[in-house]
């Protein structure tokens, strides 16, 4: 079993990654397979709603040449996924929007790609916001019909600086139980 987690931030290893990596500890304990992707530095753009997805119903996005589809293309193959992202503006990144609208359109066109796989969402905070890029990730979710995992309180880590998160004790704790959630579910759905 393979878990693909897309890290929305702008930032490498920052604290998006630390909770994203701290949801993957106990699933890589259960055995799953964890692969991180970091959209910084990836070319990502928003859909151009040219419909190719819905003709072709091939699993890719035309619209657009750059890093898209090979990010669509791991999340179609995974058995669970993890989007996280900083908060910008009371919501998910640029790119993580992109990757959700790009993502959600093509899986609209061929069904079985994400459907009753569970995902997880993850959000890294400084002060507000945190609440409606969580609820636009678990929208996705939803849409797709895809199985929400959650965990013990909402999947919320609080830090400015990189490396504040792990200051966080109850948001790194969430992250934990969210890991282990999702491999017990992933072991029930298998």
């Amino acid at each position: 079993m393979k878990v693909v987690a897309v890290n929305g931030s702008a930032r490498k290893k920052g604290n998006t990654t630390t909770l994203i990596e701290a949801v993957f500890v106990p699933l890589r304990a259960a055995g799953i397979e964890c692969e991180l992707i970091e959209l910084a530095h990836m070319d990502i753009r928003g859909c151009t709603a040219c419909g190719k997805c819905s003709k072709e119903k091939d699993g890719r996005c035309y619209g657009r040449k750059d890093d898209g589809n090979e990010v669509i293309e791991k999340l179609g193959t995974a058995d669970g996924i993890i989007l996280g992202s900083p908060v910008y503006f009371a919501d998910v990144s640029a790119e993580m929007k992109a990757i959700i609208d790009r993502t959600g359109y093509v899986a609209r066109s061929k069904r079985e790609m994400l459907a009753r796989k569970p995902g997880a969402a993850v959000v890294a905070v400084r002060r507000a916001g945190a609440m409606h890029a969580f609820d636009t990730m678990n929208h996705f979710f939803s849409i797709a019909e895809m199985v929400t995992v959650n965990s013990s309180y909402w999947n919320i880590g609080i830090g400015a600086a990189k490396g504040d998160v792990t200051g966080d004790d109850e948001g790194m704790r969430t992250m934990t139980r969210l890991g282990e959630n999702m491999a017990w579910l992933l072991e029930k759905l298998a």
